[in-house]
This record gives C-alpha cells, structure tokens and sequence, in this order.
C-alpha cells in the first residue's frame, strides 16, 4: 500500500435538476448479487452507471478482492472511464473502534490505515467505520472517542473524513453517538445518519426522527435506508417527505446514499424505487423552499 499516492482526477457529478442533494449508490443494496457471484466489486461502477443512471457511489469493504496497486488500479480506471464518482468506503470487518480493550482498539486503528489509503488512492473523501465495543456506555464512548480520535488524525493528513453511523448497539443511540462526535471534536470526524438502523438491541430503539435531527448538524452523508414501498411508491415503514425535511433544515446539500436493503422487489427493482422516491420527494421540498 505504500506505493498508492495520487488521487484520482475528479469526475465533475451535474447535481440533478431540483434537488438540493447529490444522489450516490451504495454497494451494499447489490450484497445478494455480490455474493452469489453474479457481479463483482469491478463491475459496480458500470452497473451503477448502466443500470441505474447514478454518477457516484459508496463501496463495501468486504467486496474488495484485495487492496493491492494493481487491482485498485484497474477499479479507478474503470471508475474513470464510467465517468463515476468514488465517495466513500464502507469498512466492515477491521476490529472496533470502540473496544474497550486498548490492545485491540489499537489494532483496530492500524487496521483501517490501509482503507485510508485505499480511499485516497480511489479519490473518495469518506470512510465509514464502526465504533462498537463491550462495556457500559460510558466506558464505549470514552473507548470510542480515543480509537476515533487516533484514526481521525492518521485520516486528516490524506484529507479523509471518518464516520461513524447508526449501525447497532450504542452507535444507533443518535444522542450517544452525537456525544461521541462532539467530544472527538476534529473537522474530519462526523457521522453517516441512516434512515433505518434505529434499533439499539432486540428490546431498544431509538425515534428514527429525533434521532436523524441529532446526527445531522455532523453528517459528512446521508444514508437513504429503504425496505418497501406501497402501491403509490411511499417507503412503508417511515415518512420520507419528514426525513428529507429534517435533511434539508441542516442545511446539508451532500450525497444521499440509496440503501436498498428490502425483500420483496429485487435488489434492482428496490434500487431504482428508492431512487424515484428520493427524486420525487426532494424535487417537491426544493420548490417548496
């Protein structure tokens, strides 16, 4: 990894016509195509591009192949030649950031340099990391603030954002993780708010709402969650026309990830639902002030 420097000549993405947001995809709405083989991490750029019109996107760590030169080469090419925007990485499966073992929180710090590099290298500005770990939430979150801290201040000096979203466990409490980003307290350190992704444990979870409004004022991106959709294309289990609301008061005017992560339509038929409902519902807020 020592041998990636540069970055990757940015693809100029035209906002879309009456949004106050840029429209990225993230990878993991295509987890059941990956995994079963029919696509690859190389193919993301172009199936984004080909099939369903979206100029920037947001890759899964766990579908990279490696993150040696030469395959993270030809990823930017084909990134290149699709005149596609890379955004961010997702990074799964490094360790957590707030484990309350130092030992192992340290590992976790070195274990996400390489995704730092791999993010510069690939021209994106974001990584999304998780800061889980075992303890009280007091001991978490202090436990977190330092692995964040640490990580931050290696990502700083590439230019990379570090963030942390609703993602299970104390993370998913917006008011712990609020706390969290606030007392790292490093331009560079900020949160992923996620529509979905509210439930703290099998008994807890947390107003998806409040919660959204709390994490707003340090979001770095925005994840648009969805599941199902009615027969008049509404996200089933939540209002988005108040979510996009909640967004745009922040005065946020970022990507908004489409996170298909449904049952009943396909992966594709679920991308592109999602991706109307986003267009429909931001169009109509932009016009109405």
């Amino acid at each position: 990894m020592g041998l990636l420097s540069g970055k990757m000549a940015a693809v100029q993405d035209k906002r879309r016509d009456g949004l106050f947001f840029d429209i990225s995809l993230a990878e993991w709405s295509l987890h059941r195509t990956l995994r079963s083989n029919k696509m690859t991490n190389l193919d993301f750029p172009r199936v984004a591009r080909e099939q369903f019109d979206v100029a920037a996107i947001e890759y899964v760590s766990t579908f990279f192949k490696n993150t040696k030169l030469q395959y993270l080469s030809e990823l930017r090419s084909i990134s290149v030649n699709e005149g596609v925007n890379n955004v961010l990485i997702m990074v799964d499966g490094e360790g957590n950031l707030g484990d309350t073992d130092a030992a192992a929180r340290n590992q976790a710090v070195e274990n996400h340099l390489k995704w730092i590099e791999t993010a510069k290298y690939l021209g994106c500005q974001t990584i999304r990391v998780n800061a889980r770990g075992e303890g009280s939430s007091r001991e978490v979150a202090q436990a977190a603030i330092e692995g964040l801290s640490s990580l931050s201040e290696r990502a700083a000096r590439d230019g990379i954002n570090v963030v942390v979203e609703n993602h299970g466990g104390y993370s998913s409490n917006a008011q712990w993780l609020r706390e969290v980003i606030r007392s790292v307290d490093m331009p560079n350190c900020g949160t992923l708010p996620d529509f979905g992704n509210f439930n703290i444990n099998a008994q807890e979870s947390y107003n998806r709402y409040k919660g959204i409004k709390e994490l707003m004022p340090y979001a770095k991106g925005v994840s648009a969650k969805t599941y199902d959709f009615d027969e008049r294309g509404n996200e089933t289990s939540m209002d988005f026309r108040r979510i996009l609301q909640i967004v745009q008061r922040a005065n946020y005017h970022g990507y908004i990830g489409i996170e298909y992560e449904g049952s009943r339509l396909s992966e594709q038929e679920g991308i592109l639902a999602t991706k109307k409902l986003i267009e429909r519902v931001g169009k109509d807020l932009s016009h109405s002030g």
